[in-house]
């Protein structure tokens, strides 16, 4: 790889920067002060810059604590200028690559997880797989008990034909739940409560397949996901 490129790859930095930055002596490979951008450098070289090493940004595996008012989008628009892409939340380099496995809308908290491994965040995703994703609903009013059973039937949704898929549904009292859905449809929680005349004033997601939100991030904070958590996927 060129080492103008390495550059682009591992910082912030545009070719032209890169180029600029060479000239000062500001990079060395190997111990070597090299100031040629098109100098060809080795997978296991070492890359210097003012003395911190640099790395290729490679596949990264995040978890965020979504705090509410926020967006889970990478575009810019109407809402965009009302709300903050999470995405703004990580200091990390080439943050734009970046994409975000499971969205929630702007009043929803919670696990979000950022990658950007297209293949992994897919599995996340895709109907087909069936990955479970756990919310603490709080309600407006007190809930039947008759609900459990309604929801692992499935739920007739407004709008449309096809019953919600078996949901499981557990009571931490009358007006507070945790629900486990195995598929991702438009506003889908809210629209499983309205359907049986409830109204759903805070919505939280505690978990993603076995990826359990880490109670120690405050929201709006995050971190990698440990080898385990991304293996269980």
């Amino acid at each position: 790889m060129r080492l103008d490129k390495f550059l682009c790859e591992s910082t912030e930095l545009t070719r032209s920067e890169a180029k600029r930055l060479l000239k000062t002596g500001s990079v060395s490979v190997d111990g070597t002060t090299i100031k040629n951008p098109a100098q060809k450098i080795a997978s296991d070289s070492e890359v210097l810059l003012d003395g911190e090493k640099l790395s290729l940004v490679g596949f990264r595996y995040l978890m965020l604590n979504k705090p509410a008012d926020t967006l889970c989008s990478t575009l810019a628009g109407t809402r965009a200028e009302m709300y903050p892409s999470i995405i703004e939340l990580l200091d990390v380099v080439k943050s734009d690559r970046l994409r975000i496995a499971g969205r929630l809308d702007v009043d929803t908290t919670g696990l979000v997880l950022v990658t950007d491994d297209g293949q992994w965040s897919h599995r996340i995703t895709s109907p087909g797989k069936e990955c479970g994703k756990r919310y603490r609903v709080e309600l407006d009013s007190p809930l039947d008990k008759t609900a459990v059973e309604l929801f692992a039937e499935g739920i007739q949704l407004k709008g449309e034909k096809k019953l919600t898929r078996p949901a499981q549904l557990e009571f931490l009292s009358d007006q507070e739940v945790l629900l486990t859905i195995h598929e991702g449809r438009y506003h889908q929680v809210k629209r499983m409560f309205a359907a049986l005349g409830n109204h759903v004033v805070a919505l939280h997601r505690e978990k993603i397949g076995s990826i359990t939100l880490d109670p120690s991030l405050e929201a709006g904070e995050w971190r990698y996901l440990t080898e385990d958590e991304v293996n269980s996927v």
